[in-house]
This record gives C-alpha cells, sequence and structure tokens, in this order.
C-alpha cells in the first residue's frame, strides 16, 4: 500500500492506494484561511500537522489492514508558502500563503534587483510567489528575517514533521522564484538579490526520489513501520498531474479548485513570462510544464452559493434548466475575487458582476460564475496557445471536476474535448500516493497510467461561437474597468 497527503488550501487530503492501482480509502481534514488584512492571506503550520494527523487516524480506523501495510508516502500541496524557521525549527510566524497578494511593491523590487529574473526562473515576479514574500518580511518583520534559519514550503512542513529532514523538490521549488528552473537547482543569483543564501533552503530531490523515512516515534504515532520510505513529492499542480498519468509532452489537464490552472505537460524548459504564463519543473525527471492560473475557481461558486443562501448541488440544478435565450441574457462576471494572474498579473484586480437587470436570478448568477471561471480558463489558454503550446483533449481535475456542465462548458468556450476520469477529483493526493510508490521502488511503466476515462465532452461549435463572443465583451470590461482597480491601490494595499 502508498499513501498520498495532499495539503491543500482548504483541506488536508489523505489517500490509501493499492499495488493493483486501486483507491482504498481517503480522508480529509478542513482548515481556514486568516485574512487579518485586506489581501493577506495565512495559516498556522501547527494546524496542517494536527489536521493530517486527525485525517490519518481516520483512514486508519476505516481501513487497518491495509493501513498497516503501507510502505510508501508521498507528499504534495499547496505551492509558494513561507513557513519560517529559526535555527531550531520552531515556526517564526504564520505562513505566507500563495493567495496572499501584500508583496507587489517587492515584486517590483525583485525584477529589478535581478535583470535575468525572468531568463532564470522562467516566471514573472508575482505576489504569490515566494521570493517576494521574504523580501516583505525583511522590510517589515526585520527581527523575524534575521532569526529565519530555513523557509520551507507547506508540504516540506509535514516533511520535516514525518522525517526531521528539510527536502523539497524541483516543481515546488520552481514556485518560489528562488530556482534556476532549466537546471533544477537553487539559484545563487536569485537568492542573493532576496539577501539569502543556499544554506537556508532545502536540500532538492526529484519527486519521485526517496527524502527520507519516518521518525520512530511519529512512526508509533501514526501505527506504521520506521522503515516507511517518504517520496520527495511535488506542488499540487504537479501531482495532480502525476494522478491523472499526465507524464508525456502534450498531456493536459484543467483544475477546478479554489484556484483553477491549465496545464501542459512538455520535455523541455519553455519559459514565455510576457503573458504571465507560468513554466514550472514536473514532479519527475526530465519534465516540465507550463500553466495559467486564475486565482479563483470553485471557490467563486462556494462564494456565490453563500451569497445567495443555497448549496452547489442546488444551485447547479438550477443552472442547468436555463434556456439557451436565458444564457444570452446573463451577466458578465470577472472572477478575480483575489486578484488575478494570467494572463493580467493584476493583484488589484476584482470581482466584477456587470449587466444586471430585474429578471436576474439566482440561477443566471450561478451560471455567470461558472462562465466567468471558464471564460478566464480561455484566456490563459489563448496565452498558451500564442506561446506555441499545443495541446489534446483535456483532463478534468479537482471539486468542479465533478459538474458534466461545467466539464461542457468548457469544451465548448476551448473548443477542445474535456474529459472525466474516475477519481479525477482525487488527483492530487493519488499522484501523491503515486510519487510515494515510486520512491519505495515502483516501475514507472506500471504507476504512471491514466485513470479510465468515464465521459468525454466534445466542443459544440455553435455554443463555441457564442462563448467567444462573450468572451470579447469579458476582455472588454475588464480593459475598462482596470483604471478602477488601479484607484483603489491606496485603499487595498
Amino acid at each position: 500500500m502508498y499513501l498520498g497527503i495532499d495539503l491543500g488550501t482548504s483541506e488536508v487530503k489523505v489517500l490509501l492506494l493499492a499495488a493493483d492501482g486501486r483507491v482504498v480509502g481517503t480522508a480529509g481534514t478542513p482548515f481556514s484561511v486568516s485574512r487579518p488584512r485586506p489581501r493577506w492571506s495565512e495559516q498556522n503550520p501547527a494546524d496542517w500537522w494536527a489536521g493530517t494527523l486527525s485525517a490519518l487516524r481516520t483512514l486508519r480506523e476505516r481501513h487497518p489492514q491495509a493501513y498497516a501495510e503501507v510502505r510508501g508516502i508521498g507528499l504534495s500541496g499547496q505551492m509558494h508558502g513561507a513557513v519560517l524557521l529559526d535555527a531550531h525549527d520552531r515556526v517564526l510566524r504564520p505562513a505566507i500563503l500563495w493567495n496572499d497578494m501584500r508583496s507587489v511593491d517587492e515584486c517590483a523590487e525583485l525584477t529589478a534587483r535581478t535583470p535575468k529574473l525572468h531568463d532564470i526562473a522562467g516566471n514573472l515576479a508575482m505576489p504569490g510567489f515566494t521570493a517576494p514574500k521574504l523580501l516583505w518580511v525583511a522590510r517589515h518583520e526585520p527581527h523575524v528575517f534575521r532569526e529565519t534559519a530555513c523557509v520551507l514550503l507547506p508540504k516540506d512542513y509535514l516533511r520535516l514533521k514525518l522525517t526531521g529532514g528539510k527536502v523539497s523538490d524541483p516543481s515546488d521549488a520552481a514556485g518560489t522564484l528562488w530556482l534556476d528552473v532549466a537546471k533544477r537547482d537553487w539559484s545563487d543569483a536569485l537568492l542573493a538579490a532576496c539577501d539569502m543564501r543556499r544554506s537556508q533552503m532545502p536540500r532538492l530531490a526529484e519527486g519521485s526520489a526517496p527524502s527520507g523515512t519516518l521518525l520512530p516515534n511519529v512512526a508509533r504515532e501514526l501505527g506504521l513501520s520506521p522503515d516507511v520510505i517518504v517520496a520527495a513529492g511535488g506542488g499540487d499542480n504537479a501531482t495532480s498531474a502525476i494522478g491523472i498519468g499526465a507524464t508525456q509532452p502534450g498531456d493536459g489537464f484543467v483544475s477546478l479548485g479554489t484556484s483553477g490552472v491549465l496545464c501542459v505537460v512538455g520535455d523541455r524548459f519553455r519559459p514565455n513570462p510576457a503573458s504571465a504564463v507560468h513554466a514550472f519543473c514536473h514532479a519527475i525527471p526530465d519534465r516540465w510544464h507550463q500553466m495559467s492560473v486564475v486565482l479563483s475557481a470553485a471557490s467563486c461558486l462556494r462564494w456565490v452559493c453563500k451569497l445567495t443562501s443555497t448549496d452547489e448541488p442546488t444551485l447547479l440544478a438550477e443552472v442547468e434548466q436555463l434556456s439557451p435565450d436565458a444564457l444570452a441574457t446573463a451577466p458578465l462576471f470577472l472572477p478575480y475575487l483575489s486578484g488575478e494572474r494570467t494572463p493580467h498579473n493584476d493583484p488589484y484586480a476584482q470581482g466584477v458582476f456587470f449587466g444586471m437587470t430585474h429578471a436576474t436570478d439566482r440561477a443566471l448568477l450561478g451560471y455567470a460564475v461558472l462562465e466567468g471561471v471558464t471564460l478566464a480558463l480561455t484566456d490563459g489558454l489563448d496565452a498558451l496557445r500564442a506561446a506555441g503550446t499545443e495541446t489534446g483533449p483535456l483532463s478534468m481535475l479537482g471539486g468542479g471536476a465533478r459538474s458534466r456542465y461545467w466539464a461542457q462548458l468548457l469544451a465548448d468556450a476551448f473548443d477542445t474535448p474535456t474529459r472525466q476520469h474516475g477519481g479525477g477529483e482525487t488527483g492530487a493526493a493519488l499522484g501523491a500516493a503515486r510519487l510515494g510508490w515510486l520512491a519505495a521502488g515502483g516501475d514507472p511503466h506500471a504507476v504512471l497510467t491514466k485513470p479510465p476515462v468515464v465521459a468525454e465532452f466534445t466542443p459544440n461549435r455553435e455554443r463555441h461561437a457564442a462563448l467567444r463572443a462573450r468572451l470579447d465583451s469579458f476582455r472588454a470590461l475588464y480593459r475598462h474597468v482596470r483604471p478602477l482597480f488601479d484607484a483603489s491601490r491606496e485603499r487595498l494595499a
């Protein structure tokens, strides 16, 4: 048996995988996000560890015999978060998360300090990344910066608790802006631009390689052998790709989680920062991937459900009853509730409903949100295509992947088939378990398979044309309201 641990923003999910590729069981523990000031986003790393222990206890209780047979563990996690440790491995402050927007000024500073940043890191400096966060800490919390002996990414903090080792992997490290993404190694020049040293970084190992074994006391608490191997693992998007079997050039997926991601695998480093496209390492050797990212995806659906006092199944059922004529009257929705990355790189962007009338009801608001996220992802796909990236059918991942309606909407907007897979909502946890399997000696040909397709959605050309017209209006709306976002910078800073 192999165990995957996926540390997300809203929950930690654990998954038990059998050697025949069968998912035996899953469990999870939810988290909340602290927002002590506008545009801030933080979590307490101690909550991650407590939540992981709770989820593993539940998994052990449900499947005691299978759980006891675990031989490898893989880790996946939300990217970019900054966990600051002192010389005694004590956490110095709450972790600053990927969707924290406080370090806008530091992004400009980092870019000015490092003329070759884009060539080395393959990405624009954005507030979500790790390096600008450390510049912010150095400026606003200098006492914390002085005491920082090591910076870990979220999943790597869990590894420290499991194994006692400070290790990361290239796929997650690529999201720090400290990695030479082509060489898959830390860049001394990029570290120096943040007044940091290689000694403050964890060592790197490929995601499918062993990174250590369980500490004896942790093994006893978990009810596992101390010989269990812990793989280096990967960032959540790379492990999602592993879970869905996206390992060959051209393989791609769209993930509808808290954020929305469109990811395509390649066999070389192909940066295109001009369009705010991300170029990261994959979680297996000799592979990279390009990504477009929208910061709010399924989280927008949860938000509008809360706003209208309903739940997701009810709202989706109402949306599915809307006629084509009704859809043409739906408001446009800019889904920028947490700012935006691809293609705008605009941390001050905000959510907007445009075009509401007395006839606008809850179902139309719900559709507008689904469509708005879809159009934002289409914006990203167009940026990938402009960079020369080609993709075939796109696999669906994340909680939003369960919706057949949304899958068809994406296929129509992209003019590309989309596919639902069995267990697609477990992608990152499944990918983490697969990396644990590889680290424990698994054969890549047996491990890195594609889950069965349970449904494929073919684009409707007439609907595609209608959505392209809506995309034109969507883009025009952003252009017209962007000056208002700029005017709100001082209020939101």
